[in-house]
This record gives C-alpha cells, sequence and structure tokens, in this order.
C-alpha cells in the first residue's frame, strides 16, 4: 500500500471522531456542529477514492490483528478493501455527503440540531465498519450500530408519539432478525473455527460434511431484518415518521443496504446450499411483488416511497438468490442513486409545501422547478427507462433470473417482469398527482428550496442517469470483471443480453407509465371506478395486506395475553407459594421463638435460681465472723465424738 490508501483504515474512524466531538461540544457549537460532521464525511469520502481507484487495478487492500482469545485460540479480525467493499464505500460515502449537506437546509432551526449531526456521522461510522470488516464478529459489532443508530434517529422527535413508536418498532423487529444473525455467526465458528471470510471461503468451497443450510439461513434472518424482507419488513413503512434525510440514509446509503451487501458477501456460504438460494430467490420474490402492489394505493409521498424500497430490495435479494451476485449489487448501487434523489426530493416537497398527502399537492412542477426536474430524472430511472440507470441493473436481475435452470425460476422472471410494470405506473401515479395538473388544496403556498438543498439533488440527478453505465453492453464485461474480484471462487458469470427480454421491459415500463398518464393527468380513466372494479385487491393494497393487523393479532396479541397470564400466574400462584412459604417460616420463627422463650431461657433461668438459692444457704455459713466459725466447729466435734461413743456403747439411733 502506498499513498493515501495506506490510510484507508481512518475511512471509518474520521466519522467516529466527527461523533464523539459533537456529541460532548456540539450543543456549544450549535448549527456550525454541521461542519464537523459534513467535514468528516468528506473525508472519508476523499480517503476511499484512492481505495476504489486501487481495487480496479486488482489490488486488494487488508489489515488485520488479533482483538480477543477464546481460550488459547486468538481470534482475529481485520478490514479490507475489495471490489464489493469498494462499491459500497463509494455509494456509502458519496451519496450520504449529499444527504448531510441536504440535511444542513431541512433541519435548520430544528432541536437537537447538533445531537442530530452526532448520531449521523455514528451511522457513518457503523455502516462503513461493516463495508470494510473482513470477519463476521466485526460485522456484527457494525450491525447492531446501524440498529441503534436507525433507533435514535427514527425516534430523533420522539415528542411525536408516532415517531417514538416506529424507532422502538424497528429496533425490536431487526433484534429478532439479529438472533438468528448472531447464532448462524455462533454456529459456522462452532464449525469452521474463525471469523474471517477467507478461511471461511477455502473451508467451505471444499466441505464435505453436512448441508449448511442451517447457518446460512440464520444468517439471513439477519438480512431480512435490515433490509426490510418479509415477514421482518413491517418496520420500514413506519421508519417514515424520522426526518425525511434519515428516511433518504437508511433507504439508500445505510441501514436497509447492509442486508444486501451480507448476503452477497457471504454468498460462498449461499450457493452452498440448494435450500438456503432458493428460501433466499422466494422471500425476495414475494417481497417485491407484495411491496409494489401496496405501493399502488398510499397516499402519503413517503410511504410510496419506502414500500418503493421494499420491492426493489426484493429484486436485489432475489438477483443474489438465483445466483446473480454481480446483479444484486449493481442494483444495490444503481438503486441508491436515484432512491437517494427520490427520497431528498419528496423532502424537499414537504419542505415547500408543509404537507406529505399526496391528495392536497399537484401543479407543484411550475413552483419548484429544480426539485421537479430532478425528481423526474429519479422517476424515469426507477421505472426502467433506458438509458438511466435502473433500467441496466434491473434487466441484469431479469437475466440472471432467466438465465437460471433451478425449476421455479421462470415463475419468478414474470413476477419480476410484472413487478416492474407496477413500480412504473406507482411511480407515475406519484409523479403526476404531485407535480403536474391543478394545486388541489389551494391553502398551501409551495415554494422553491434553498440551494444547500437544490445541488445535491441536482448531483443525484446526474448519477441516477450515469450510475448505470458499467452495466451497458459496451462496459458489461468491465462490471463482471471487477465484482469477480469479490467472487474469486466462482466462475466469471457471464450474462449475454437479450435483447427480446430488454425490449419486453421497456414496453412494460411505458406500459405502466401511459396507463397512470391516462388515469391521474388525462383523467380519461376514473381511478375511482377502477378502485371500484378491483373491490377487494383494492382494499388489500389500500390497507397494506394487512400485515400489521395479522401482526397484531398473531403475534402481539398472543404475547399480550400470554403476560397477562404469567402475570397472573405470578400474583396468585407463585406469590401464593411465597406467601404460603412466608407464613410457614413465620408459624416456624414463632414456635422458636415460645422454644427459647419457656424452654431455653427457662433451663437457663431454672439454673440460675439453683444458684441464687444454695447461695443464700451458703452464705447463712460463710457469715465472716469467726466467732461462728469456732462454734461450728466446736459443736461439729462434739456431734462426731457424741457419735462415736454411741457407737461404742451399742446405743447408737441411727443404728435401728
Amino acid at each position: 500500500m502506498t499513498g493515501l490508501t495506506q490510510y484507508f483504515y481512518l475511512i471509518p474512524l474520521i466519522p467516529l471522531l466527527a461523533f464523539w466531538v459533537l456529541i460532548f461540544w456540539g450543543s456549544r457549537m450549535k448549527e456550525k456542529s454541521a461542519y464537523i460532521s459534513i467535514a468528516a464525511a468528506i473525508s472519508s469520502f476523499l480517503l476511499s477514492v484512492p481505495c476504489i481507484l486501487a481495487t480496479m487495478k486488482g489490488q486488494t487492500l487488508s489489515l488485520e490483528w488479533t482483538w480477543l482469545y477464546f481460550g488459547t485460540q486468538p481470534v482475529k479480525v481485520g478490514i479490507m478493501v475489495d471490489s464489493l467493499s469498494a462499491m459500497m464505500l463509494f455509494v456509502v460515502t458519496f451519496i450520504g455527503s449529499l444527504i448531510q449537506i441536504y440535511s444542513v437546509g431541512y433541519m435548520h432551526g430544528a432541536p437537537r440540531f447538533s445531537r442530530f449531526f452526532a448520531y449521523l456521522s455514528l451511522f457513518f461510522f457503523s455502516m462503513l465498519t461493516i463495508v470494510l470488516a473482513d470477519n463476521l464478529m466485526l460485522i456484527f459489532v457494525g450491525w447492531e450500530l446501524v440498529g441503534l443508530c436507525s433507533y435514535l434517529l427514527i425516534s430523533f422527535e420522539y415528542e411525536r408519539i408516532a415517531a417514538a413508536k416506529a424507532g422502538m418498532k424497528a429496533f425490536v423487529v431487526n433484534r429478532i432478525g439479529d438472533v438468528g444473525f448472531l447464532l448462524g455467526i455462533l454456529s459456522l465458528f462452532w464449525l469452521f473455527g474463525t471469523f474471517q471470510y477467507k478461511p471461511l471461503t477455502e473451508q467451505i468451497m471444499s466441505w464435505k460434511g453436512a448441508s449448511l443450510a442451517i447457518p446460512a439461513m440464520l444468517l439471513f434472518c439477519g438480512a431480512m431484518g435490515k433490509s426490510a424482507q418479509f415477514p421482518l419488513h413491517v418496520w420500514l413503512p413506519d421508519a417514515m415518521e424520522g426526518p425525511t434525510p434519515v428516511s433518504a440514509l437508511i433507504h439508500a446509503a445505510t441501514m436497509v443496504a447492509a442486508g444486501v451487501y451480507m448476503v452477497a458477501r457471504m454468498f460462498f456460504l449461499f450457493q452452498s446450499s440448494v435450500e438456503a438460494m432458493q428460501l433466499v430467490s422466494y422471500i425476495g420474490c414475494f417481497t417485491a411483488f407484495m411491496a409494489a402492489t401496496i405501493a399502488l394505493t398510499q397516499n402519503d409521498i413517503k410511504k410510496v416511497l419506502a414500500y418503493s424500497t421494499l420491492s426493489q430490495l426484493g429484486y436485489m435479494v432475489m438477483a443474489v438468490g438465483v445466483g446473480g451476485y454481480a446483479a444484486g449489487p449493481f442494483h444495490l448501487m444503481t438503486h441508491a442513486f436515484f432512491k437517494a434523489l427520490l427520497f431528498l426530493g419528496a423532502g424537499s416537497v414537504i419542505h415547500g409545501t408543509g404537507t406529505q398527502d399526496l391528495r392536497q399537492m399537484g401543479g407543484l412542477l411550475k413552483k419548484m422547478p429544480f426539485t421537479a426536474w430532478t425528481f423526474i430524472m429519479a422517476f424515469v430511472a426507477i421505472a426502467g427507462v433506458p438509458p438511466f440507470a435502473g433500467f441496466w441493473s434491473k434487466d441484469e436481475i431479469l437475466l440472471s433470473t432467466f438465465n437460471s435452470a433451478v425449476p421455479g425460476h421462470t415463475l419468478m422472471f414474470w413476477v419480476g417482469l410484472f413487478t416492474e410494470a407496477l413500480t412504473a405506473f406507482y411511480m407515475s401515479r406519484l409523479l403526476f398527482m404531485t407535480f403536474f395538473g391543478e394545486q388541489r388544496d389551494t391553502s398551501i403556498h409551495p415554494h422553491e428550496s434553498p440551494k444547500v438543498m437544490t445541488v445535491p439533488l441536482m448531483i443525484l440527478a446526474f448519477f441516477s442517469l450515469t450510475a448505470g453505465l458499467p452495466g451497458t453492453p459496451m462496459a458489461h464485461h468491465w462490471l463482471q470483471g471487477w465484482l469477480h474480484q469479490s467472487f474469486h471462487y466462482l466462475p466469471v458469470h457471464e450474462i449475454h443480453l437479450n435483447y427480446a427480454i430488454m425490449s419486453g421491459s421497456i414496453i412494460l415500463a411505458f406500459s405502466g407509465i401511459g396507463l397512470a398518464y391516462l388515469m391521474y393527468y388525462k383523467k380519461s380513466i376514473s381511478a375511482a371506478r377502477v378502485a371500484a372494479y378491483m373491490g377487494p385487491l383494492y382494499t388489500l393494497s389500500l390497507n397494506k395486506w394487512y400485515w400489521d393487523e395479522i401482526f397484531e393479532l398473531c403475534i402481539i396479541k398472543p404475547f399480550l395475553w400470554s403476560t397477562t397470564i404469567l402475570y397472573a400466574f405470578d400474583v396468585w400462584v407463585v406469590d401464593g407459594l411465597v406467601n404460603a412459604c412466608g407464613y410457614m417460616v413465620r408459624g416456624l420463627s414463632f414456635l422458636n421463638y415460645v422454644f427459647d422463650k419457656y424452654v431455653v431461657d427457662g433451663l437457663v433461668e431454672l439454673n440460675g435460681w439453683i444458684v441464687e438459692k444454695s447461695s443464700r444457704i451458703a452464705r447463712l455459713v460463710q457469715t465472716g465472723l469467726i466467732q461462728n466459725y469456732i462454734l461450728l466447729l466446736v459443736a461439729g466435734f462434739a456431734l462426731i465424738l457424741w457419735y462415736t461413743v454411741l457407737q461404742n456403747i451399742g446405743s447408737s439411733p441411727f443404728g435401728q
């Protein structure tokens, strides 16, 4: 390592230092505290650039040390930068820096301003720890810190009950997944005696023992929580209660990216088990479809984008599950740019209108042109319109699914195509209801956001157009070759472009856009009549498939009932037994008291009485007067003499 690459270990440490500075002294700096956090994020980005360039030349940067000992066995941990972690470094540091700059304008005047940026810096450190870790133990440390930061930021405005509950929900749901994740890590250590990726890769690739499906599925539990896959997806829509920059950071560069990244990083484990790969792909496919159907009917602009993220994450997970180890991370990268832009654009809309309800918006294209046009670029990217970023990465996933020879993946391909059409439709609906037509609520007075918010939007708009270029026909093999550095244990995964599938994908994307155009712009198709015609399906979508109600009925209420029963058992049985034991103890103590008082003390007092009485008799003899003693001596001598005389003459009265 030469030049700046030798300092790559500072990439996560600089945000950590910023966190400590802000958490202790940030309140004194007030809004200037943002400069510390932003400077730390940009510094991490600048340090990441030479590392990324080094990986493009085939280098892998690494640093290792002994952390602790299990008995006599050392546990080594370290950090590394290869192609997969380099891609994530760019996403986290670059997009995260833009989000922090945007936050200065969005959070202006907010209470606890410095603490907000302190939490952002800790969030950066946590995610960068996950990205750079070369072992499962260190990734788990970052994993838990990411969960903590999401809780702190989602519930940042804890004065609102909804925000406090949303933060708690995210924390609890993720802890469920993290239990499985930790068990998976420990099971791998028990089997192979190491936490590090490289030794694990070598041993698992040559493993001839029992199936590794259980450890793989346990690890995937963690990904289901962090990347919000069914059934642990319920926390992500509620996370919209946090400030919009937090939503952008969670959905684009940190929290939800962690699960997909971990599955890709541990691909050598998952691909060793057909059962694990099938589980991953089916859950990803179902999540993508289910979330897309819910997004169709939501009226909160951030909720639409939240379910959109769920759907896109499902795409990524499905891609890795069908063997598309390059397609999933590639879509993770492109999605980060246009989803960050969508959320920050939505935040700009909320900042300029004061509402999140699509039904109150309309006609914002003229009032907020910078926000509108950058949002449109993100819209065409996620809708899958060429040549924008989402088209190339999403088609890579569809091609990976189509080319898979595993039974059942053909169905996933068709579900993926249909989901793409749904994505184009619900995003077009959001676009037309927000920026086109006439303003529906005239009490709102929209205004464009300040430059500190719009400039990051413009930068992200540029990358929403260009981030997919590595997947274009000319650069396609370069992307595969670069990412193969992280998947060296597999043959090169070549995907030959299928123009029929690409054409079908484009047709479906424009079909979804066209249908939304007729319903929400031209109004030639009545949305209300379509909703009435769909009947139960519309109701199912509007109520989010009733997942919250199902969880309430099947998990939360039984849990509360069980706690009530346990409480009653504790009060009436356990406490009853304790009280009975208490009464027994008190009864025994009373008997002990009686025995002690009347037997033990009685014997002691009897001995004292005997001694006292005998001493009184003794005191009659022991007078201390010598004449009494002489008298007794003479009387005793006379008595003895008398007794002796009587014995000699045979007339002693004692002889009778």
